[in-house]
């Protein structure tokens, strides 16, 4: 069984210091995403379709909205402690105005790279952080995080040519009716249920829908209504005040056990566990999408 060891969460997103042990469905996340082994087994993710190594020696790097899923190892056996960055491009832009650009879906041109030396470092100190850490003031985890990423992307990443991401950014426009579905699936987070409504309330067929959704997305409607209930489930564990099984109901399921089934099939835990290790530098969590 997967389990979290630890997770910080704030304005930055989160960093996750988990024990892996079983796969992850296809999933995808908002944030900048990069994952690096800390300990144990070498492991792999599913990444273009491809099978991407994760060793002392490599990192894999996930773009904004792409899908991807955790493979763990060809027998199935022993335990990967791996460390997962998921930031928020909102506040990477603010650290640093160049990373706008971290939210383009070719940001990361390969998914898998070299680790360097220097972080590797700085992956090392923030995983012993958060094993033994009871206290950490935010700037501070804010500065290590912002330098892992640095170190770890910035010679991997479309950083030192984003005028031609900027550009590319301004000229992609998503499709009138997707834009308007993607509302209505944040509104409700039910729709993951049955798209054949949502095509025909976005005047498509079923087949002309799906087709869309993928090219103006890169992803189906249902991997896509899964990261937002992923993410609202999430928001909602942040608060200590809400009932697990009220959290179920409110992220479109019918049974907690069902919602259990699903957060632990995309994050490898359980969302009990997620509230239980779940470290919050920032009282104003809410949903970022």
């Amino acid at each position: 069984m997967s389990t979290a060891i630890k997770i910080f969460q704030g304005a930055f997103g989160r960093v996750s210091l988990l024990d892996m042990s079983k796969p992850l469905v296809i999933h995808a996340h908002h944030h900048c995403h990069a994952l690096i082994k800390v300990s144990g087994v070498d492991s792999s993710f599913l990444v273009k379709s491809k099978s991407q190594p994760l060793t002392k020696d490599s990192v894999v790097l996930i773009n904004a909205w792409e899908p991807h899923a955790y493979e763990h190892t060809p027998s199935g056996e022993g335990r990967c402690i791996l460390m997962a960055l998921y930031l928020e491009t909102s506040w990477l832009s603010q650290v640093l105005r160049s990373l706008t650009v971290s939210g383009h879906p070719q940001f990361f041109p390969k998914p898998c790279a070299t680790l360097p030396p220097g972080a590797r470092l700085l992956a090392n100190a923030l995983a012993a952080e958060m094993l033994v850490s009871q206290d950490i003031a935010s700037d501070i985890l804010e500065g290590k995080i912002f330098d892992l990423f640095m170190a770890t992307a910035e010679r991997h990443s479309s950083l030192r040519d984003s005028s031609h991401l900027f550009s590319s950014l301004r000229a992609n426009t998503m499709d009138p009716r997707i834009r308007r579905a993607v509302s209505k699936m944040r509104e409700n987070l039910r729709y993951g249920e049955n798209f054949a409504d949502l095509a025909t309330e976005s005047g498509l067929s079923r087949a002309h829908f799906f087709e869309l959704f993928r090219k103006s997305t890169n992803l189906t409607p249902a991997v896509y209504a899964n990261a937002l209930r992923v993410e609202a489930a999430i928001a909602e564990l942040c608060k200590s005040d809400t009932r697990i099984g009220d959290i179920s109901y409110n992220v479109g399921f019918s049974a907690p056990g069902h919602f259990t089934r699903f957060f632990r099939q995309h994050l490898g835990i359980t969302p009990g566990e997620y509230r239980r290790v779940v470290d919050l530098m920032d009282d104003n969590i809410d949903l970022l999408l």
